[in-house]
């Protein structure tokens, strides 16, 4: 079964950023992003570009190969 990258991304961005106890809109403005962009890919409806992914990273203080490796299954 294929994997759909678009809600690996979305999940990482999602627990990375509550782990950082921060909200979708203060991920969205230390991104430089839209709010509305945020949901949208942490509901894996959105395919950000490379640029997307960078800012996400520097603004979750990691590295974007952090947001697109999947989770492992306990």
């Amino acid at each position: 079964m294929a994997m759909d990258w678009r809600t690996v991304f979305g999940e990482n961005v999602r627990r990375l950023r509550r782990d950082r106890a921060m909200t979708q809109e203060q991920l969205a403005f230390e991104a430089h992003i839209d709010l509305t962009y945020v949901g949208g890919i942490e509901r894996g409806r959105r395919n950000p570009s490379l640029l997307v992914i960078g800012r996400l990273a520097a603004a979750l203080g990691v590295t974007p190969a952090d947001l697109v490796t999947p989770a492992r299954q306990n």
